[in-house]
């Protein structure tokens, strides 16, 4: 629930341009990066 939150908070930031106002746009492609990684090392019991 919490990353579903998380990701909500990042799309809205992104099209209100906090990002790019701010030149951290890198942040919208690393977050997903970062969740599906969790996410598979998680269903993999790696974790």
């Amino acid at each position: 629930m919490i990353v579903y939150a998380a990701a909500m908070v990042i799309v809205i930031l992104y099209f209100t341009r906090f990002w790019s106002n701010r030149n951290l746009e890198w942040v919208v492609l690393v977050a997903p990066c970062i969740v599906f990684t969790v996410n598979i090392l998680d269903f993999l019991d790696i974790l």
